[in-house]
């Protein structure tokens, strides 16, 4: 009942810019807390960012003071603005909400030269 869509990922060069959104549709009372994943291949699926509350966010280390994560509950979406962009961060990014098993395409983003 529940659906969240990634969109925004694409090609960029090393130093860039992107920006992800999360949207979310369907049977819920609110968003909540929501988390990016991203994932390369030949590696697990781990954690970016998570927001809960408006103030709140946690990162992961390898994107800590490069990424920030946000929300606009009004329209229903979560973004992930990624800067200094480098060629460790390529991968599919995921949103989803905690304790969620079914996953989304993801979004891919593709760190090159």
């Amino acid at each position: 009942q529940v659906q969240l869509v990634e969109s925004g990922g694409g090609l960029v060069q090393p130093g860039g810019s992107l920006r992800l959104s999360c949207a979310v549709s369907g049977s819920y009372t609110s968003i909540s807390t929501i988390i990016w994943y991203r994932q390369s291949p030949g590696k697990t699926r781990g954690y970016v960012a998570i927001i809960a509350r408006a103030v709140t966010a946690t990162y992961a280390d390898s994107v800590k003071g490069r990424f920030t994560i946000s929300r606009d509950n009004a329209k229903n979406t979560v973004y992930l603005q990624m800067n200094s962009l480098k060629p460790e961060d390529t991968a599919v990014y995921y949103c989803n909400f905690p304790l969620r098993t079914s996953w989304g395409q993801g979004t891919q983003v593709t760190v090159s030269s």
